[in-house]
C-alpha cells in the first residue's frame, strides 16, 4: 500500500491494513496469546502475540494523547512522556507492561477501540490540516497518523502470519 496523501487514502490505509491484520489475530489461539514467541520491539527481546497488540494499543492511544494534548493547548511530548525517539524499545516494553494483565479479548477490544477514535479523528480533518503542513518537525499529521497505525498494523500482520506458519 502506497504511503496515505489525503484524508480518503489515510482512511482507507487504516482500514484496510487493520482489517487484514485483525483477521490474523483471529488465528491466534487465544491460548498462545501470551507465550513469547515473537522477536519483540528492543534487540535481543521477544515478546507475545498479546504484546504485539499492546504495542498497537500503545501507539493507537498515545497518537490520540498527541492530538488532546494539543486540543487542550498543552506542550508536545513526543514520542511520550519520558520517551525520546532514540528510545522506542523501552516505550514498547512500557506498553507490554501497562498491558500485561488485560485478557487476549479486551486487548484486541481495546485496539480496536483505538481504531475507531482515531478514524473519528481522521474524518473531522480536512486533507489540508492532515497534509498541507507539517505537523511535528518535518512531518504532516496524516504521515503522522498513518506512522503509528496503518504502517505498524501491516508490520504486526506480517509478524504474526510468520509466527502462525510454524504452528
Amino acid at each position: 500500500m502506497t504511503i496515505p496523501t489525503s484524508q480518503a487514502e489515510l482512511r482507507d490505509a487504516i482500514v484496510t491494513e487493520f482489517a487484514r491484520l485483525d483477521a490474523d489475530l483471529d488465528r491466534v489461539p487465544p491460548a498462545s496469546a501470551r507465550e513469547s514467541v515473537l522477536p519483540g520491539h528492543a534487540k535481543g527481546t521477544t515478546m507475545s502475540p498479546a504484546d504485539l497488540v499492546a504495542y498497537l494499543v500503545g501507539w493507537g492511544e498515545q497518537v490520540l494523547t498527541w492530538q488532546e494534548r494539543r486540543a487542550a493547548g498543552l506542550p508536545d511530548e513526543f514520542p511520550a512522556a519520558g520517551h525520546s525517539w532514540g528510545d522506542l524499545g523501552s516505550l514498547a516494553q512500557q506498553f507490554y507492561r501497562e498491558h500485561e494483565d488485560e485478557s487476549w479479548e479486551h486487548l484486541r477490544a481495546r485496539l480496536t477501540d483505538a481504531k475507531d477514535r482515531i478514524l473519528a479523528l481522521v474524518d473531522t480533518r480536512s486533507d489540508t490540516e492532515l497534509y498541507g503542513s507539517p505537523w511535528y518537525r518535518t512531518w504532516t499529521m496524516g504521515r503522522m497518523i498513518s506512522l503509528n497505525t496503518s504502517s505498524p498494523y501491516r508490520n504486526a500482520r506480517a509478524r504474526i502470519r510468520r509466527w502462525l506458519r510454524t504452528l
